[in-house]
């Protein structure tokens, strides 16, 4: 399947989707956005990257803030950093993402990375073996191999992803602490009182059922 241009998903929808799928709804199909420390410190992280430059050290040229975009897939977006390094006459093409803060115990910004190279391997008829998430906090990179697998779950998440947004409904809520308490939309979310609620209307019924 070919999409066209109007039919194209942001890149960033993917790390949405894979941390929290109502998340990615609230964000993409109701145009919600709450701004609070831990996205406001991402922004300005990403805000550094975020101009289209280039520069070459020690023989490997970095492009800046590169635009992307497969058909295939349905994505469209930018990557923070790409660089090419030059070897023995050939040329490695290594995305470079940058997030705050540290890993994350899902595989969300794997696959977001994931997706860069896929674009970028559309993009450039070239194959992109691996590449490396740059996370604020340990101030370090992590590496993060092409794998098989992980390809088959970024075009996984991907189709979920536009079956997501083509169905127009938001998930229902599910109150995961830990997931909850770091999301800038909580309390747009609710994710407390959708459970009570639910919690009660399951109680109701389970006493009317004769």
């Amino acid at each position: 399947m070919i999409f066209s241009d109007s039919d194209l998903l942001p890149l960033s929808a993917l790390q949405h989707f894979v941390y929290c799928p109502r998340q990615c709804a609230l964000i993409h199909l109701e145009q919600q956005w709450v701004e609070n420390r831990f996205t406001a410190e991402g922004r300005a992280q990403h805000d550094r990257v975020d101009r289209p430059e280039h520069e070459t050290r020690n023989g490997i040229r970095t492009e800046y803030a590169v635009l992307l975009r497969s058909l295939r897939l349905g994505l469209i977006g930018k990557a923070d950093a790409i660089e090419f390094h030059e070897s023995e006459g050939a040329q490695r093409v290594f995305p470079v993402e940058h997030k705050r803060g540290r890993p994350k115990p899902t595989h969300c910004d794997w696959v977001q990375l994931c997706a860069q190279a896929l674009c970028l391997e559309e993009m450039l008829g070239v194959e992109i073996t691996d590449g490396a998430i740059f996370y604020g906090l340990p101030r370090r990179r992590q590496p993060v191999e092409f794998t098989e697998e992980l390809r088959k779950e970024t075009e996984a998440t991907v189709a979920a992803l536009h079956a997501l947004i083509a169905s127009g409904q938001t998930p229902p809520a599910e109150y995961i602490e830990k997931k909850c308490a770091g999301c800038s939309l909580v309390e747009i979310c609710m994710p407390k009182k959708h459970r009570n609620v639910s919690a009660y209307l399951k109680e109701a019924l389970h006493e009317k059922t004769p």
